[in-house]
């Protein structure tokens, strides 16, 4: 996997229609940076197993967090 060097970012999962194993709805999850998936129509998340995996965009959206928060939640 080929990471840019873009800030990474929080997304909070909408459904987990596809994924009821892997992810939470209403829960904040990771966004890693991949250009070439988010081509794709897919976004880079940290799952419940704590590894990255690939996900359809429409089951996240974006979120703006404090600077302070995001460096909480990254430790």
């Amino acid at each position: 996997m080929k990471q840019g060097r873009a800030r990474k970012q929080f997304v909070l999962c909408l459904s987990n229609r596809g994924f009821r194993d892997a992810l939470i709805p209403r829960r904040l999850y990771l966004q890693l940076p991949d250009e070439k998936a988010s081509r794709h129509g897919l976004v880079r998340v940290v799952d419940e197993s704590g590894e990255d995996y690939l996900f359809p965009t429409q089951l996240f959206a974006p979120i703006e967090l404090p600077p302070e928060v995001r460096s909480r939640l990254r430790s």
